[in-house]
């Protein structure tokens, strides 16, 4: 701070004196300011410290659910009908839960909510590895799909998993409408309606996370999913185009346009993988598949299925395919039921390693 000084004092000694007093002044205010200064920083650093305290109180409170929560989810007019949004209310943390398959079932296990199952359908795979002694405390209703009547029977407040298994049809857990009349919640994933995307899967771990108010165990593991989608991206040999086929019988091929299962289209499109007929509704003739010519063909393997290997023998044998790139150059590839159609994180094992058959590893 600038001082001004208002006249100057004639006589020598008193200016000597002058200056001597100001010379202790001037060390006095050093000092005073110094503890000042020193009692400013105590006095900043005591209001810091409630300040970070009171952040980090905030960030875990904003990771906390506040009941009743309300999450925007599907409903349909019947099977086969488009979905449209259904908001869905919990009043708290669902206790009794309905995994309608195997990967719905592993996804809440890798969020800790174990405990909270009842009841599993749909075994249609090996299943992962990295769960598999927690899944084996969970009641397995059936390892086909489940009934509403199995579903019901197991006295859930809420049923998750698989949209299209929402359908009272003997194979269905019923609709959405008819669980929610009965007072059971539903949550359809959403990596399993029509134009889902890897996005999807993100959401339903922030939604689950938040219905069952585990948000921090749901931020963690997204993350850790983010890092395995960029290793993915890191791994593709480049464009190439693909189809779903399967055994029709006595080794005759057939087509599955997969034009609604876009979640794992998207997942495939990691590894530079495109679908050939992910813009065709109905059925796919051979011919079709002839002219599409697709480079890589994917052969789905699942519980009570045909042998894969039998079935890729005779693809590879059969003289009607020998002018595809996919015969020519052997890349038929084997892809797990469970981890392609559980939408969930297993289809990241399944990536994972198509992309290193598809390199030749």
């Amino acid at each position: 701070m600038k001082r001004s000084w208002r006249g100057f004092l004639p006589l020598l000694a008193v200016l000597m004196v002058a200056l001597m007093i100001a010379g202790c002044s001037s060390n006095n205010a050093g000092n005073a300011n110094n503890a000042g200064t020193a009692e400013n920083a105590a006095n900043q650093t005591a209001t810091a410290e409630p300040s970070a305290t009171a952040a980090a109180e905030e960030t875990a409170a904003s990771a906390k659910t506040v009941y009743p929560l309300t999450i925007e989810n599907y409903t349909n007019n019947g099977e086969g009908t488009e979905w449209t949004a259904k908001a869905q209310t919990f009043d708290q943390v669902p206790q009794k839960v309905v995994a309608n398959t195997q990967g719905a079932a592993e996804l809440m296990i890798k969020l800790g909510l174990t405990d909270k199952i009842v009841g599993v359908a749909a075994l249609y795979g090996g299943g992962d590895p990295a769960v598999a002694e927690e899944f084996k405390k969970i009641p397995v209703l059936t390892e086909n799909y489940a009934s509403k009547e199995l579903v019901v029977g197991a006295s859930p407040d809420l049923v998750l998993g698989r949209a299209d298994l929402f359908a009272d049809a003997d194979w269905g857990v019923g609709t959405v409408e008819g669980l929610n009349e009965l007072g059971i919640k539903t949550f359809l994933q959403n990596t399993s309606v029509k134009g889902g995307t890897l996005d999807s899967l993100y959401k339903d771990i922030e939604q689950i996370g938040q219905i069952f108010d585990v948000q921090e165990q749901a931020a963690a593991y997204t993350e850790e999913l983010k890092a395995r989608a960029e290793a993915l991206k890191a791994k593709s040999t480049g464009e190439k185009t693909f189809a779903y086929v399967s055994d029709a019988g006595d080794g005759a091929i057939a087509v599955y346009s997969g034009n609604i299962d876009t979640f794992a289209g998207d997942v495939l499109g990691l590894l530079g993988l495109k679908n050939s007929f992910g813009d065709i509704t109905g059925e796919i003739s051979k011919e079709q598949l002839l002219a599409t010519n697709p480079d890589v063909m994917l052969l789905s393997d699942y519980t009570g299925g045909p042998d894969p290997q039998a079935t890729i023998d005779a693809f590879y044998a059969d003289p009607s395919l020998q002018s595809l790139n996919a015969i020519k150059n052997k890349e038929i590839h084997v892809i797990d039921f469970n981890q392609f159609w559980g939408y969930s994180y297993s289809i990241f094992d399944g990536a994972e390693k198509l992309a290193s058959e598809l390199a030749g590893n």
